[in-house]
């Protein structure tokens, strides 16, 4: 039987697509346009202001890949619009959009001559309203970003583009419009019903009456209007519609706090300096919202995008921070970045709020309650004590809705971290942060809100994100018609805060969540350039040793401590933990400028550190060994300094020297704790703890086994490992060579070169007299494509679970996959190491930059199970970046044997803060400033407050997930000790037991506690 209704829908259809959107600017004249284009950098309005411009026509091609053109426009507004009624003078441009997503093209900004910004255009913001009268003259100034589509519609193909070097030189935009329009309120605002409309209908079950009533006004109205007249009756056209459009919503509808909203990454398939822009272009065209619609506020994160703000564009920032004063513009997250949170070390995501929020703080008198977070890839079991630690309240992501296997179960619940603390957190049903408030999008968070009868809000942040835009007054009209709706969700504009309280206040008692929100996906994002991560890694425990011997060098010889210098480093570190830099997922010049970055940062703190050494030693000849860790090594103390010994491995005096000898079996290097068999392939045939008598190798099985695999992620290159990358895997076994190039009481070593593909590897194994780990030293000149590199430890052991650091701690994870939340689990994030054990026996396996791990059992030729840890060192992707990893690499990593949890801890440390020795000194001893009698309580920071009133903080945690007492002794005058926030507040009460007696302080801390305490100086 004939579908009437199919046929009135697509009647409906084609009368917008034809008759009313052609219809909404009643008339247009074209502007003259002339040009001038930019060689190199971008520049400010003021130098551009002062350029020579040539004519320049639509239709002709501009833009090299990432140059700027800048068109200057003029013209007059014709005097026959004056007397039009219901109407508004507009500037609209096309640059040359293509239908892509808006964000990855494109994009433009509309200056006066005077240089105040007016707006920004982009492929779905086309059109600057603007104050000209009938006769008055147009004199505006657009710059004009030639960003080049690298995504070509996210189907992952290898592109050039990324690299300025190889981006070429042909334009690649075509001008198509720079026109002055005169827009007809009334058939926009009937547009706007149209859309609004249709939409909802789409939504509703057929044959709902609802569905039929909205069908039947919507046809109606076009019944009522004249097609060749749109404009004159476009009043008519509303009528018929009013009634409908008034149907209120039903009282048990879904409750929607829109929020607007733009997801602006601080860089990805752009450098950071065109982010830089981003903001600024959105910010503007949120401005200019505000100025239209006094209900509309507006929510951006990033203390990093507002600093940028106000360094480059003062006159924008001045309006923005007038905004917030009055409530509209709303900062939100409390981070210098949204960044990743699986990578970065718990000091570094702790720095993330210091700076983010001390900027809010101090620029707007605001302090953001809500971490704002949806876009990054998974989120640590240690963020909520960080985020409670800082003051923050609420928690709000939406990543985890992108999972392969497993749904969350909630949308709004408490979240647990590895302490016991809990946070308010919301994960919005819409399952985007880029909505336009559509009614497929309500009526999707509707349908999935998974807390139905227990309660009915959510979120919906609205608006284009990474330089679409932002919101629009397609949104907020979209918003308005839905505020109650019949057949709709109901729709209230909005802030984050008015929200979380009204969620909060609705539902007091959530289900609860325990540990990390593992996302079932973008598991290459712990390996993905691997440069950009170990940068990021050796910056964090630079700047953590500078900061050390900086306070120290402060104190003890009242030193000017570097505070300038500090937090221009630590703004560069956060900053590159965004989360599409150090996940690896961005273009090649971004890594290629974080790497500079890096080296940079790595040069400034390692003179900072030899300058705090001189000030503490004093100049001489002689020569002073620096400890950062917080555990002796080499017989030198931890957070101190000295003479060391022969080597740097953790001391187990008396220590039997070490040996390396021939056997039918291979090399075997020996020092009483350890001994391990290297096979003619470089392999480990053996490896024996001597003190426990006990064979780690599995029978039949090798260990420091590196395996290449096929790396074709089905999806999202950089972003992805996909599980069967496991069925394609080549052992490299094979050896070039195997030879002892240390032999000597302290120290034995053998070097294994090896040769694969267009790759070589050339790897030291040594073994240190009394140590308990077998050091791998790995230089790799990598040369492969779409290829994953592990490195694998069979270990006869019989482990149900394992535990991998982060921040502040670690957590457990099975081995297993008896659930489809484990089996999803199979590539997963640590820091400096994991641990596999039996009751009373472990192994650690730790590294200096490498995050991402697979540690699962299999089962060996005898029938019995074996566990395997296995690190992922090296990609080779081809999108975003073709040159993803190629070249050399360097990294550590460490097989000890007979470890628990503490030993773990310590060889983490070992490995990743090792011993600093400096010359040109008369002392050869450094004090440290603070001591602590349990090894189960960690000294991560020492440094001095950041008010710059030379008070002194140190922040702890227990590492090893056990209730702790420990004594915390200072070496330093200080008049009082305060427990603070990470901000370095004063606790109203504080989370740690804690009483003074003289320089020695009681503590009591419950499992991976985090304490922050703060000295006060004389």
């Amino acid at each position: 039987m004939h579908d009437d209704g199919a046929l009135v829908e697509k009647r409906i259809d084609r009368f917008v697509r034809e008759r009313l959107r052609p219809a909404v600017h009643r008339a247009s004249v074209p502007l003259r346009v002339d040009a001038w284009s930019v060689t190199d950098a971008p520049v400010p309005f003021s130098e551009a202001v002062r350029q020579s411009y040539t004519a320049f026509g639509t239709g002709r091609a501009w833009g090299r890949p990432w140059g700027t053109t800048w068109f200057h426009v003029t013209g007059t507004v014709p005097v026959e619009w004056a007397g039009e009624a219901g109407t508004r003078v507009e500037l609209v441009v096309d640059l040359g959009f293509s239908r892509a997503t808006p964000g990855f093209q494109a994009e433009g900004l509309v200056w006066t001559p005077d240089g105040i910004i007016l707006k920004a255009v982009e492929p779905r913001n086309r059109s600057v309203p603007l104050r000209a009268r009938p006769g008055g003259q147009v004199d505006l100034y657009i710059e004009a970003a030639a960003n080049p589509d690298v995504t070509s519609g996210f189907t992952f193909v290898a592109t050039d583009q990324g690299d300025p070097a190889t981006a070429g030189t042909d334009q690649i935009y075509r001008l198509k419009r720079v026109d002055l329009a005169l827009r007809d309120e009334a058939v926009w605002q009937l547009s706007q019903d149209f859309w609004t409309l249709t939409g909802l209908m789409r939504e509703l079950p057929v044959g709902l009456a609802r569905r039929a009533e909205i069908r039947r006004a919507l046809e109606s109205c076009i019944d009522a209007m004249d097609p060749d007249d749109v404009a004159g009756t476009a009043g008519l056209g509303r009528a018929a519609l009013a009634a409908v459009l008034a149907r209120p919503a039903n009282a048990s509808a879904h409750r929607l706090h829109a929020v607007g909203h733009v997801h602006i990454d601080s860089a990805w398939l752009w450098p950071v300096r065109e982010t830089v822009r981003k903001v600024a272009r959105t910010f503007s065209n949120v401005l200019s919202l505000m100025e239209e619609n006094p209900d509309f506020a507006f929510a951006a994160s990033s203390a990093q995008q507002y600093a940028w703000l106000k360094e480059h564009y003062p006159e924008l920032f001045a309006r923005v921070k007038a905004q917030v004063a009055a409530g509209r513009f709303v900062p939100v997250g409390g981070m210098w970045v949204e960044s990743d949170t699986n990578m970065p070390g718990g000091e570094a995501l702790a720095r993330q709020f210091v700076a983010g929020k001390r900027f809010f703080i101090e620029e707007f008198g605001v302090e953001p309650l809500e971490v704002w977070l949806p876009d990054s890839f998974g989120y640590s079991a240690a963020l909520p004590q960080i985020m409670v630690a800082a003051g923050s309240r609420w928690f709000l992501t939406q990543k985890t809705s992108w999972n392969e296997t497993n749904l969350m179960p909630h949308h709004t619940f408490r979240w647990e971290g590895i302490d016991g603390t809990q946070i308010f957190t919301h994960f919005p049903p819409v399952d985007t942060y880029n909505a336009q408030l559509s009614g497929e999008e309500l009526a999707r968070a509707e349908r999935q809100y998974a807390e139905k009868g227990a309660a009915n809000t959510s979120l919906v942040p609205f608006g284009w994100g990474d330089g679409g835009g932002g919101p629009t007054e397609e949104m907020i009209a979209a918003a308005r018609r839905t505020a109650s709706l019949g057949g709709s969700p109901t729709v209230e504009l909005s802030t984050p805060r008015r929200f979380f309280e009204a969620a909060e206040a609705e539902y007091p008692e959530p289900p609860v969540w325990s540990g990390e929100l593992y996302l079932e996906f973008h598991r290459g994002t712990y390996t993905s350039q691997a440069r950009t991560k170990r940068g990021n890694c050796r910056s964090e425990h630079l700047l953590r040793e500078a900061e050390l011997w900086a306070c120290a060098a402060s104190v003890s010889s009242g030193a000017e401590y570097p505070y300038d210098a500090l937090e221009q480093a630590w703004q560069t570190v956060l900053l590159q933990q965004f989360h599409d830099i150090l996940p690896g997922s961005s273009i090649a010049w971004v890594h290629q400028e974080a790497e500079r970055n890096y080296a940079a940062v790595a040069d400034a703190l390692t003179t900072l550190i030899e300058v705090s050494a001189r000030q503490m030693c004093g100049a001489g000849d002689g020569a002073v060994t620096l400890n950062a860790g917080p555990y002796s090594v080499g017989g030198i103390s931890g957070l101190g300094g000295g003479e060391a010994t022969e080597t740097d491995a953790v001391s187990t005096p008396p220590a039997p020297r070490a040996t390396v000898r021939r056997s039918p079996a291979g090399l075997v290097l020996d020092n009483g704790l350890v001994a391990v068999t290297i096979d003619a392939d470089g392999l480990f045939s053996s490896v024996v703890d001597l003190a426990a008598a006990r064979e780690l190798m599995p029978r039949g099985a090798r260990g420091n086994l590196l395996q290449l695999h096929r790396d074709t992620p089905t999806q999202w290159d950089a972003w992805d490992i996909d599980e069967h990358y496991k069925r394609n895997t080549v052992d490299l076994s094979a050896a070039e060579s195997v030879e002892v190039f240390a032999d000597a009481p302290e120290q034995v070593g053998v070097r294994v070169t090896r040769t694969f593909g267009s790759s070589r590897l050339v790897e030291r194994i040594t073994l240190a007299a009394g140590s308990p780990a077998i050091d791998l030293h790995l230089e790799i000149d990598w040369h492969e494509k779409q290829k994953l590199l592990k490195l694998a430890f069979p270990l006869d052991l019989h482990a149900d679970r394992a535990a991998s650091e982060i921040q502040f701690g670690h957590v457990f994870r099975a081995t297993h996959t008896n659930t489809s939340w484990d089996a999803a689990r199979f590539e997963t994030v640590a820091h400096r190491w994991v641990h596999v054990g039996e009751p009373g026996y472990g192994v650690a396996v730790a590294n200096d930059s490498t995050y991402g791990h697979d540690i699962g059992r299999s089962t060996g030729p005898d029938g019995r199970t074996r566990t395997t840890v296995r690190l992922s060192l090296l990609r080779a992707e081809v999108f975003p970046d073709p040159a993803a990893d190629q070249g050399r690499h360097e990294l550590r990593v460490s097989l000890r044997v007979g470890a628990g949890i503490p030993e773990a801890v310590a060889e983490g440390y070992r490995l990743n803060r090792p011993l600093r020795t400096v010359d040109g000194v008369s002392a050869a001893r450094v004090e440290h400033l603070i001591e602590v009698d349990n090894p189960a309580v960690v000294v991560e920071a020492v440094k001095l407050a950041e008010d710059r009133s030379g008070d002194l903080i140190v922040r702890l945690y227990e590492a090893h997930g056990s209730r702790a007492r420990a004594r915390v002794i200072r070496h330093f005058e200080a008049t009082d000790v305060t427990e603070t926030d990470l901000l370095e507040r004063p606790l109203a009460a504080g989370a740690a037991t804690l009483s003074a007696d003289g320089p020695a302080l009681a503590l009591e801390l419950r499992p991976f506690q985090l304490v922050t305490l703060r000295f006060a100086r004389p």
